[in-house]
């Protein structure tokens, strides 16, 4: 399986050349990324804010048997059960034996079942950036309490790299709650070599 992180939330997620693309964002919704033009076989948005959305700017394949079984998890984009920002989805991807969980814009605390269900995941995609969604602080709470194989920071900003909203925050507001993080010159993953770490800091694929 390949994980290619787009940017902002957004990543293309590939087995078996089956590809899914999660949380597409409008042109010129997120500071500092190209617009967005991608291909793929299926789209998944966890929300209908435009950051996260765009499926028009997807062209959609046919015919390619999909390898993916998609679990989803009902949550909130805020700590209100939605007052604020509506609801959130929670997508566990898998195939070739692994599982991946991408978050979303999670913005809540998760049930004790929630958390159940996200337990043996390979990998976790996950909102740090905070004011959105949960925090630096908040993520690496719940990163213990589910224990991912390998955790990848989404949705914060990078003030060197120039992308991001300015009001979020960057992730060392994450990673200075966790041990053996990696920063990897790359905006991809492979899961026949997955990084000896915790956590993969990666690059985007698309900044400007």
């Amino acid at each position: 399986m390949k994980i290619t992180w787009i940017g902002h939330s957004c990543f293309k997620i590939e087995s078996a050349g089956y590809a899914i693309i999660t949380d597409p964002y409008e042109d010129g919704y997120v500071p500092g990324l190209k617009p967005l033009r991608e291909s793929a076989d299926m789209v998944l948005c966890s929300h209908e804010h435009g950051d996260h959305n765009a499926r028009n700017l997807i062209k959609i394949k046919e015919g390619q048997k999909c390898p993916f079984t998609v679990e989803t998890i009902d949550t909130w984009h805020d700590e209100v059960h939605g007052k604020k920002r509506g609801p959130n989805t929670i997508h566990i991807l898998e195939a070739e034996g692994i599982r991946v969980a991408h978050m979303g814009d999670l913005g809540c605390e998760l049930e004790d079942e929630q958390i159940q269900r996200l337990q043996n995941l390979d990998i976790c995609l996950i909102p740090v950036g905070g004011h959105f969604t949960i925090d630096g602080k908040q993520a690496a709470e719940l990163v213990q309490a589910i224990k991912p194989r390998l955790v990848i920071p989404m949705h914060y900003r990078d003030d060197a790299a120039g992308f991001g909203f300015a009001v979020i925050s960057q992730v060392d507001e994450f990673t200075e709650y966790m041990s053996d993080v990696l920063k990897i010159n790359s905006s991809c993953i492979d899961t026949e070599q997955m990084p000896d770490a915790k956590v993969a800091v990666l690059i985007p694929r698309d900044v400007a």
